[in-house]
């Protein structure tokens, strides 16, 4: 598996995994790396964040 489809792949699976953007998955890898332990550490932070940020406020309306 060539290194970008091992970050897409990664990058995919914490998605899945931990709740957060893509784009914030993709910010994570170039900021850690590869490393799985750390980008899932980092992912559950931000979900962690994301929820108590939700239940603090409520949710978005929709239109």
């Amino acid at each position: 598996m060539s290194d970008e489809n091992q970050a897409t792949s990664l990058i995919k699976r914490l998605v899945e995994q931990t709740g957060i953007t893509e784009a914030q998955a993709h910010e994570l890898a170039l900021l850690i790396g590869l490393n799985w332990n750390s980008l899932m550490r980092e992912a559950k932070l931000i979900a962690a964040g994301a929820r108590a940020e939700v239940a603090r406020i409520g949710p978005l309306a929709e239109d």
